[in-house]
Formats: structure tokens, sequence, C-alpha cells
């Protein structure tokens, strides 16, 4: 790993000083509570939900008030909703805020279906004045930092992020997230880093470059090229959340930044599946962690041969096992 020319400032949004600039994106069904707790093991500067819906909210579905659930270990910690009606979207800041979070964000970045066709997500980037009406009643509620996460716009060749971003800050929000994808690749193709920097030149509020930071260079390089304020990590911190650690440490100077060992990503990938279990039950947190696990082993020796005994893994007592036989194999494997 080269070293970096210089480091950077700490990110700033609104009133609020982080204590860096590496921060968690928000993913759907994945950042629950667990996974922020993990997350923030390692060093994110802040730690965001994963998206809420704003009519659930206010309609007090319990399955969506549990998405609120935080602990004071995680903060500063940012709260997603989404939705389309200025006035619900209000409502739904309202509870955020009983929450307790610091930061709430507005997604105008899902590209589901399901979402866009309630006019929520980037479908919001195809209708400014529903827009401005929603940041303007939110910002009637909510006292603190207001930030947007947003896509290039809706299919290449409509860029839209830049002059979404320009009506975001004359509407006072605090801070942007730019993912320069469009809503119609889904997560295919390259992001295109030139886009962030275009939103930078635009606007003089701070600007989170997110997409495609998979290894710690990606987020010093991102920063260097696209003069962003800030770098946010979703999908690579998936199964990798020592990517913050290493991040920090690279820019620091540390010619081999943190990667753990064998022992200690075994027993970080226990912890995580014990949290799972603690917050929504054996059975649910086993279903989840299958998931994790392909994740947490990808790139690692024989990792093939252990995907056959993760469908299997139905509790913590399964869970134990699979990893045993596993983890044994490749402690002896590296003698």
């Amino acid at each position: 790993m080269s070293e970096p020319s210089h480091s950077f400032a700490p990110l700033q949004i609104g009133q609020l000083q982080l204590e860096h600039w590496v921060v968690l994106a928000p993913m759907a069904g994945i950042t629950n509570l667990a996974f922020r707790l993990m997350a923030k093991t390692q060093g994110p500067a802040l730690v965001t939900t994963e998206m809420i819906s704003a009519k659930g909210l206010c309609l007090r579905q319990n399955r969506t008030l549990s998405y609120l659930r935080s602990d004071p270990s995680e903060r500063p910690l940012a709260v997603q909703i989404f939705g389309s009606d200025p006035k619900t979207m209000a409502m739904a800041a309202e509870i955020v805020l009983a929450s307790g979070a610091e930061i709430l964000d507005i997604n105008l970045g899902c590209p589901a279906k399901k979402v866009l066709k309630t006019g929520a997500g980037a479908a919001l980037m195809l209708d400014p004045e529903r827009l401005g009406a929603i940041i303007k009643e939110v910002r009637k509620i909510w006292p603190g930092a207001l930030t947007a996460k947003m896509r290039a716009g809706w299919k290449p060749g409509r860029l839209l992020a830049v002059e979404v971003s320009k009506l975001l800050a004359e509407l006072g929000i605090d801070a942007i997230t730019v993912h320069p994808r469009y809503a119609s690749q889904g997560f295919s193709g390259t992001s295109d880093w030139s886009i962030i920097s275009k939103v930078k030149q635009e606007v003089q509020i701070p600007v989170v470059g997110n997409g495609d930071i998979f290894r710690p260079e990606d987020a010093l390089r991102m920063r260097k090229t696209t003069g962003c304020d800030g770098v946010m990590i979703g999908r690579g911190s998936i199964g990798n959340p020592w990517i913050f650690r290493q991040i920090r440490e690279l820019e620091m100077g540390i010619p081999q930044p943190f990667s753990p060992t064998i022992k200690e990503r075994r027993d970080f990938i226990n912890r995580h599946f014990e949290l799972l279990c603690h917050f929504m039950g054996q059975e649910r947190a086993a279903r989840m962690m299958r998931g994790l696990l392909f994740w947490y082993t990808k790139g690692l020796p024989m990792s093939s041969r252990f995907r056959g005994a993760i469908g299997k893994i139905r509790d913590l007592v399964s869970l134990n096992e699979a990893m045993e036989a596993y983890f044994t194999a490749l402690e002896e494997n590296a003698r």
C-alpha cells in the first residue's frame, strides 16, 4: 500500500463536528443495530440506519419503529427516511427527533421499484417541486443536521445531481452524499466519480462521495481526485468492517494497515451473530448471518467448501459447529 501525501480535514455537518471523514452508508436490510455496533468498533466517524419508511413510522408499525433502536456506543447516529409526502415526512422527522439521532438523512437515491412507484427514493430527483416541499416541511420540525443522499440522476444522459444539489443547498440542507450511478443502473457498472467533482464545484456545503470503495486506497483516492469532504462506504464494508480502520491507518502513513488474524475474524463473526440473536432472535439472526458469512469469508482459503455448511446454520449451536470446522481447517492450513 502506498502512503498518502497528506491527511484530510474531518467532516463537519451543520454544527456537528465528526472525528474524521470516513462514514458508514445506509444499506437496506444490512445496517441494523447489530451491524452498526460491529462496524463502530472499527472506527467510522458516523453510522447510518437502513432506510426507514416515513409512512411506516407515522403508522407506528412495530417493525418500522424497531429500525430506530439505538445504543449510546454507536453515536453519532444518522437516521435515513424515505417517502414522497411532505407532511408525512415531517411527521416522521418528529418521531426520529424523539429518538435522539444527531442527523436526519433524506433518501433520494433508492432505485427499488417498490420505492420508486410511490414517488420516493430516486424518483424525487425528477420532481424538484415536491422535493422542495418535503425539505421545507421537514426543516420546520428538524433543528439539527439535515442531509440527503442521491444518485447521479435517473438514467445515463440525464444528469440531475448538480441541479438537485444546488436546490438542496438553497433550501438549507447541511450536507449531500452523491452516489454517482444512475437509478436505472442499480449497482451495476462503475460509478463515475467525476460527477462528485461536478457537484462539489457547484455547492458550498459539504459533499460526501460514495460508490466503489472496496480498498482503503480507494477512499483516499476519491477524496484527492474529487475534492469531496468525506467518503461513505457501503458494500465495501460488508464482511470487511476493518476497512474503516485501514483507511485511517493508511492516511496516518502506517505502511501495513491492520488485517485481522484468523482468530480475530472468527471472534468478530461470533460476536456479530450473538448481537443479531440478542436483537432479533436466533431464527431471524441465522437467516441474516448466512448471507453475511458469504461476505466475511470471501477470498479466504477453502471458502467454497465452507459455503455448503452455511446453508445448514439454524442457530448459535449450528453456527459454532460450522465455524469450528472451517476456521480450525484454516488455522491448520496456515501452519
